[in-house]
């Protein structure tokens, strides 16, 4: 008999259609405090036999409308989460993967990066996952993770 690899099931509340509502720093590590707010569609679906799922984004910015995919692969070796990013406004290039898991109902996803070619911390939190009301965040460190400055949430209703 094949040995059937765990499935996680940490991201099946997010499969469906979704209307999203988008805030967005201005300018990220800066002390910047204007936020730009709009709309945006997201579809989800599994892949991978279920360790792994694709999010199809809209998203309405001020100005340009743009397409987004969030990737999502499970290693049930590791029990952990990487999340990809890649945009229609930059098609060749993919974010740094962010890499975590769910503990006690948040999902934390941390990466290495460079902002303005300075090391940064990244962090993705998925909070609400258990209400009809998932609400993602992302947030910057420049100090090694001692502070975190949010820069952009979603907040996500069934469409």
């Amino acid at each position: 008999m094949p040995i059937t690899p765990d499935i996680s099931h940490d991201f099946d509340f997010e499969i469906g259609h979704w209307t999203v509502r988008h805030r967005r720093l201005r300018d990220r590590l800066l002390g910047c405090t204007q936020w730009d707010e709009f709309d945006g569609t997201a579809h989800t679906r599994p892949v991978l036999g279920g360790n792994g799922n694709i999010e199809d984004n809209v998203l309405q910015f001020p100005g340009e409308s743009i397409r987004a995919l969030a990737i999502r692969s499970y290693d049930p070796v590791e029990q952990s989460w990487a999340i990809w990013w890649l945009a229609s406004n930059d098609p060749h290039r993919m974010e740094v993967p962010v890499r975590g898991r769910f503990e006690d109902g948040v999902g934390r996803f941390f990466a290495e990066d460079l902002l303005r070619g300075e090391p940064v911390l990244t962090r993705f939190l998925w909070l609400q996952t258990e209400t009809e009301t998932p609400r993602w965040e992302q947030a910057m460190s420049g100090d090694g993770g001692d502070t975190w400055e949010t820069n952009w949430t979603m907040d996500f209703t069934r469409a």
